[in-house]
Order: C-alpha cells, then sequence, then structure tokens
C-alpha cells in the first residue's frame, strides 16, 4: 500500500510541476503579446498623430528695373524711361502627411517606412511700382505696365531656388518625424527607409 501511495505522490508531484510550468509559460506568454500590443499602438498612435499638413514659408524681395527709350541717335537715347519695380515672393513647400505609409513589424521589431509624400512647392509672386520716370510723349502705356509687372512676376518666381527649398523643407520633415524615430528607438525598435529619404546617420 505505501509503495502504491509512493508512486501516486510521484506521479502526482510531476503533473503539478508541468501544471505549475505550463501556467507560468502561458503568463509569460500572455505578458509578451501584452507588451507587443502595447508597443503597437503607442508607435502607431504616434504616426496617426503625424497625419497633417506641414508646411514650410519663405519669403523673397529683389528690386527689378525696366528702361527703354523711344529711340537712339549717336549711341544716345531719346526720351528715355525707366520704371523700377519692388518684387516680392512668398515661396510654400508643403507635405501631406497623409500619404506617407510606415507599417510597423512587431516580430522583426521594425518600423519601416515604405512612402513619404513629395514635396508641394507653390510661388506666390507680387510686384509693385517702386519708381516710374517717364516723358509726356513716350509715356508708359497701361499695356506697357500690365507686360513689365507680369515680366517681372515670372523673373521673381523663376529665381527662387527650388532645390534649396526641397532641402530646406526634408529638415522640416524629419524634424516631424523625429517624436516616430525617438519612440521606435526607446522601444528597441529599428528603423528602414524604403525610400533612401533619409540616410542611415539621420535615423
Amino acid at each position: 500500500m505505501n509503495k502504491y501511495t509512493g508512486l501516486l505522490s510521484f506521479v502526482f508531484g510531476i503533473i503539478l510541476t508541468v501544471f505549475v510550468f505550463l501556467s507560468w509559460r502561458s503568463c509569460n506568454k500572455k505578458d509578451e503579446a501584452a507588451m507587443v500590443n502595447q508597443d503597437y499602438y503607442l508607435i502607431t498612435n504616434q504616426i496617426q498623430k503625424m497625419n497633417k499638413m506641414v508646411v514650410l514659408e519663405q519669403d523673397f524681395s529683389s528690386f527689378q528695373t525696366h528702361k527703354s527709350s523711344a529711340a537712339k541717335i549717336a549711341g544716345f537715347d531719346i526720351l528715355p524711361r525707366e520704371m523700377v519695380l519692388y518684387t516680392t515672393a512668398k515661396a510654400q513647400v508643403s507635405y501631406d502627411l497623409k500619404k506617407m505609409k510606415i507599417d510597423v513589424d512587431t516580430v522583426s521589431k521594425k518600423v519601416i517606412i515604405d512612402e513619404l509624400p513629395q514635396p508641394e512647392i507653390k510661388i506666390f509672386p507680387d510686384v509693385k511700382i517702386h519708381f516710374m520716370d517717364d516723358y509726356a510723349v513716350n509715356r508708359f502705356k497701361q499695356s506697357d505696365i500690365n507686360g513689365i509687372m507680369e515680366s517681372a512676376k515670372k523673373n521673381m518666381s523663376k529665381s527662387v531656388n527650388q532645390e534649396q527649398l526641397k532641402q530646406e523643407s526634408k529638415k522640416q520633415l524629419k524634424e516631424n518625424l523625429t517624436e516616430i524615430f525617438v519612440l521606435a528607438k526607446a522601444l528597441h525598435y529599428s528603423i528602414e527607409d524604403k525610400t533612401n529619404t533619409f540616410s542611415s546617420a539621420e535615423l
């Protein structure tokens, strides 16, 4: 009787040990799953907060001079006329972050940038007559003034360095994404940029 009792006790002890081990492992798995879900929620929630329009603005200004004359005699201008224009331009670069696609891989612990919006550049030129000097017999016509002002606007738009604006806007874009990068690194996630917008040193 004692022999069977000891055997039963031994078997019962093994079963209890296995049960405790499986319960402990199950709890650990639940804890790990909960942590993974929490990390995923934190990162995706931060990404959703970034879904907005980012705008960078810069102002430019310059003076443009237009000169003409009724005729030239012996190299001298006859009845010269002159107009000095003050031109300004507001350059606006925008990123629609609703168009970005960022995946969160909880298995490999990666934040993957699949797609980023391209910068949209808009230039709003304006021109005012700063100074105008003409003669009664060689006066600027309104059609001349309109043409000169329109030409000044086009010249102002062309003078804006769009490549430099794109570089400046890239810095602004990275600043907006920094919150995602910092949070991902704090949760021990690596960042992979498939768009090649940022160098590995910037991530």
